[in-house]
């Protein structure tokens, strides 16, 4: 079981650093899409007990917000 779980932490990070060099170039509002989503899966499956429709409804909910937000720069 220990096995698993280092695999899955492993791709997991992994899969975060791929993520991480694709966003070199984006907009302010994309960045703040992906932000937005990003925190609204992990407050959605925080909020549902793991559960797979409170993660993607929280991230679909952050993504809306993240991407309604207006920075000044």
């Amino acid at each position: 079981m220990k096995t698993i779980k280092t695999l899955v932490v492993t791709a997991t990070l992994a899969t975060a650093a791929f993520g991480m060099v694709g966003c070199g170039n984006m907009s302010k509002q994309d960045r703040n899409t992906a932000i937005g989503a990003g925190a609204g899966a992990v407050l959605g499956g925080a909020v549902s007990g793991g559960s797979a429709l409170g993660t993607v409804g929280g991230a679909a909910v952050g993504g809306v917000i993240g991407n309604q937000v207006k920075t000044t720069n």
